[in-house]
């Protein structure tokens, strides 16, 4: 029982492998001597209404590259203390929008406070000793003009108040350059931005010039990509190129700003800046990609809907002395309206579009 039932299977297997080359030599004008292989004559004949024409033609096509780069803004600010002092608080993190003047972060100012108690009460000190050196030195003024007292405690007295002035001239300075420490305790944001990264924790130490937050315009926007050697040549500052951000999927028009004349020794790169027009919801991180011309070559193009599709097979019916013949061909990136045609056509032939008013 077993035998029988796997022949037939095979036979089955067999007609449906027959078939199937008894279809394709006929789609490729196996069985009419008068047609050119790869070719098949219209069920239509000569009969051309329904249809309009095209030629085919050959242009020189630009090879569209794509290079991967991110938005970065053009200003960018490293907020750091200006003083040795453990971080208390962070108020943002990174993405957080923020307004000129916002608390960024706190630092300990309990040593400060310390010292500016210390300052004022130096300087109470001192004013009061200088008002008494002044009251001295008026004192002293009326004596010697009555010559009531020497030229020697004359001077000597006036030394003394200039001296005592100085020394509260000093300790007001002292005073106001603990308050301005006291002020360098709290961080705040030097214009409107976005936070791009947080780099430190509360209970850190900072210390001076090591940033807490770094932060960056959402204006002046500029798209960096590091584009190979070999293409970055055709680019020029000033120049239009497109840009394509994935997350808001749009096509941007930018101007290429900067171009980094070192070529990267590991990578064989240079780093490309273009500065984007404002756009709605473009911020700095976004990924995004530089497209770029690095090379042309010729092709040939039909409008796409000369292209028919049978099962997986691409087709156009091409106009051969008059007569629709199908042919076979194969199709590659489609430019707008008009298909490229990699193989199947010859440049100057006529192909048929159907109207949609074949009967």
């Amino acid at each position: 029982m077993t035998q029988p039932a796997n022949k037939q299977k095979l036979f089955s297997l067999l007609a449906a492998v027959l078939g199937l080359v008894l279809l394709l030599i006929f789609m490729e004008g196996g069985f009419n001597d008068k047609i050119a292989p790869g070719q098949r004559q219209s069920q239509s004949g000569p009969d051309l209404a329904g249809y309009t024409t095209a030629l085919v033609e050959q242009k020189q096509l630009d090879d569209i590259l794509a290079w991967p780069g991110s938005v970065h803004s053009r200003t960018v600010a490293n907020i750091a203390p200006k003083m040795t002092a453990r971080i208390i608080e962070i108020k943002v993190n990174a993405g957080d929008k923020v307004k000129k003047g916002d608390l960024i972060a706190k630092l300990d100012e309990r040593d400060i406070h310390a010292q500016a108690n210390a300052a004022q009460a130096g300087l109470a000190g001192a004013m009061a000793q200088a008002e008494r050196a002044k009251a001295d030195e008026q004192r002293i003024k009326s004596l010697y003009s009555k010559e009531a007292a020497t030229r020697q405690n004359y001077e000597v007295v006036v030394a003394a108040a200039k001296q005592a002035q100085a020394a509260a001239n000093q300790a007001a300075s002292a005073a106001n350059e603990v308050k301005t420490h006291l002020d360098d305790t709290s961080l705040r944001a030097p214009f409107d931005g976005i936070v791009s990264k947080r780099l430190q924790e509360p209970g850190d130490m900072g210390l001076p010039g090591v940033p807490v937050i770094t932060m960056q315009t959402t204006q002046g926007l500029r798209l960096e990509a590091a584009v190979p050697a070999s293409c970055a040549g055709s680019y020029q500052t000033g120049m239009d190129v497109n840009v394509r951000i994935d997350t808001l999927e749009q096509k941007l028009t930018g101007k290429i700003d900067e171009i980094t004349p070192e070529i990267d020794p590991q990578t064989r790169t240079q780093l490309i800046k273009v500065a984007l027009p404002a756009t709605e919801g473009l911020q700095p991180g976004q990924y995004g990609w530089l497209e770029q011309a690095c090379s042309q070559h010729e092709a040939l193009l039909i409008p796409s809907n000369a292209v028919l599709h049978i099962g997986q097979l691409e087709v156009v019916k091409v106009l051969v002395e008059g007569k629709p013949v199908m042919r076979h061909v194969r199709i590659g990136k489609t430019y707008e309206e008009q298909v490229e045609v990699l193989s199947g056509l010859h440049a100057g032939e006529t192909v048929l579009i159907s109207t949609g008013e074949v009967n």
